[in-house]
């Protein structure tokens, strides 16, 4: 019998199993959220707001241009290439009432990686941001998009604010590199079109695929992962159920700062909050550190913020976080990947509230464990698995191993996507028997349920035999005072056939090779210990911030 021991483990008034068919489609749980939360705000951007009321009109003229006007039809792929602006859940919401299929991609693609991921999902209309249309035009000929929808940084502005925020952007900063894209189509005439037209209603099935998610092909040819209605929905409300006990509905604000076309943002952030009512504050470039405290003082008190590791670290080392009101702070939560313990700790210093770390993937829409809002400090985990999923540590040979012991984590829950697109051999390498997903991630589960991840399996170091996880040295270094920022990869060697190399961003000027490697041996075991030290002014990061370590491999 598989036992569940997170189950006796949960915190009070978090249940174990939820109705899962409340709603049949995002676009019920959208549509639902519209009726009852009308004017509250739903979304804030440089203060700017839509309410819920506001987006259900917006997305019902956007999905009626989609489908009456551009003659997409249901199940269409559709590709939205926007950074965290207001257009961005105008056109989502748009995209799932319309009965077709949103293929989120990331502005900042090269013209190759754009290329790869419209020809893969066969996407036949795009909505892009101007600032990246001169990527698009490279290859838009080499794809069967039809339709391209052009949007200007204050769309959703009001007149004198958006001529003035637009004038910025493209002639002072001159954000707007040149482009010629032949009969394409301004986002705000889209909607005025939209509104001349009747919004059909498209009944929408729960196994209906609503998005073709790509992986972050960090090890690899991104991949399109299925995600279905259900598989959303069920994941929203996992959550809705997970956090419930801690928060109140109408009431919260969020703070969104890793980008919506990410998978821990669209689900968290975006379909989460607007279940829960929520207002999202959207950060659309949150790698200017300075203007995004800026932007968190000028607004109303927050109660939660998503980030990964080095956004919060980031946030940290930003004179005047400090300062910023944390009065009204619920939760932090972390995910994407490690929270590192010394982060964590003075994240709690500073702001009075514990940083919650999760774990997910793409493939399971994303979240598969969660610590509990009501934690009192940071546990190293990534903490139980969520409500109506279950997870077990499985050895290579596919079988299941004892509470402690270390092998690749494995995972069965209705937000589990049921394959990759197109690519039905790679599905069937993703799955064991009865149903179980396997992960790509190291770690164990103790007797109480608790998961810890060690690390990617690709990632693993091997030296003389010995396995070492690179989050393991991450985290012992981060903890010297003259460290901003670090990575461990493992490199060839011709005695132990692998070695540990670091590669460090400093606080400290005056921080040597010689200090870290000495503050290295007061921690690891002689096996552990670095035999590279690299000292760079920036680690390479995707847009979300997680650290590429095959990209330093070459270095």
């Amino acid at each position: 019998m598989f036992e569940k021991p997170w189950l006796d483990n949960y915190p009070p008034d978090i249940p174990a199993e939820i109705n899962l068919t409340k709603y049949s489609s995002l676009k019920d749980l959208l549509e639902s959220s519209f009726q009852r939360f009308g004017d509250l705000e739903a979304f804030s951007n440089r203060g700017v707001s839509l309410s819920f009321r506001d987006l259900e009109v917006f997305s019902g003229y956007f999905a009626t241009y989609l489908r009456s006007i551009a003659g997409l039809s249901v199940g269409d792929r559709v590709a939205v290439m926007m950074p965290n602006v207001l257009q961005y859940p105008v056109v989502l919401s748009g995209i799932l009432r319309a009965g077709l299929v949103a293929v989120n991609v990331n502005p900042l693609y090269t013209a190759r990686e754009l290329k790869h991921q419209l020809s893969d999902s066969g996407a036949r209309a795009i909505i892009v941001l101007e600032n990246f249309a001169s990527t698009l035009e490279k290859v838009r000929n080499q794809t069967d998009i039809q339709t391209v929808i052009i949007s200007g940084l204050g769309d959703h502005f009001p007149p004198v604010k958006r001529a003035l925020t637009n004038f910025v952007v493209r002639r002072i900063k001159k954000l707007v590199p040149k482009w010629n894209i032949p009969d394409t189509v301004p986002y705000l005439q889209v909607l005025h079109r939209g509104a001349e037209s009747v919004f059909e209603d498209v009944p929408i099935k729960p196994d209906q695929t609503a998005f073709l998610q790509y992986t972050g092909g960090t090890t690899g040819v991104a991949k399109g992962a299925i995600l279905t209605h259900r598989n959303i929905v069920s994941n929203v409300l996992q959550l809705a159920a997970w956090t419930r006990p801690f928060i109140s509905e109408k009431n919260e604000v969020v703070i969104t700062a890793l980008p919506l076309y990410h998978i821990f943002s669209l689900t968290i952030n975006l379909f989460g909050f607007v279940e829960l009512g929520g207002c999202n504050v959207l950060i659309t470039n949150p790698r200017d550190l300075k203007g995004f405290v800026r932007e968190l003082k000028k607004i109303r008190p927050f109660s939660f913020i998503s980030g990964v590791n080095t956004l919060f670290n980031g946030l940290l080392n930003t004179p005047g976080f400090s300062s910023v009101d944390f009065s009204q702070l619920k939760g932090s939560i972390g995910g994407g990947m490690a929270v590192q313990r010394s982060v964590a700790e003075k994240w709690q210093e500073v702001t009075g509230n514990v940083l919650t770390q999760g774990y997910g993937l793409t493939e399971t829409s994303p979240i598969v464990t969660s610590n509990s809002l009501g934690e009192s400090s940071f546990n190293g985990s990534v903490g139980l698995p969520i409500t109506a999923t279950e997870v077990a540590i499985f050895d290579d040979d596919g079988h299941m191993v004892a509470n402690g012991e270390i092998g690749e984590i494995c995972v069965r829950g209705p937000q589990v996507m049921p394959g990759y697109w197109n690519r039905p051999e790679e599905t069937a390498a993703a799955f064991l028997n009865e149903g179980w997903f396997c992960t790509g991630d190291i770690g164990r589960m103790d007797e109480r349920g608790f998961v810890y991840v060690e690390d990617r399996k690709k990632d693993l170091i091997i030296v003389s035999g010995f396995n070492v996880y690179p989050n393991e040295i991450e985290d012992v270094v981060a903890k010297h005072p003259g460290v901003l920022e670090v990575a461990a990869v493992g490199i060839e060697d011709s005695h132990s056939g692998e070695v540990v190399k670091l590669f460090v961003v400093k606080k400290d000027k005056n921080l040597t090779e010689r200090r870290l490697i000495e503050h290295c041996r007061e921690s690891l075991t002689a096996y552990k210990i670095p035999k590279q030290v690299v000292f760079l002014n920036e680690l390479p990061k995707t847009n979300v911030g997680k650290v590429l370590r095959r990209a330093l491999k070459d270095q």
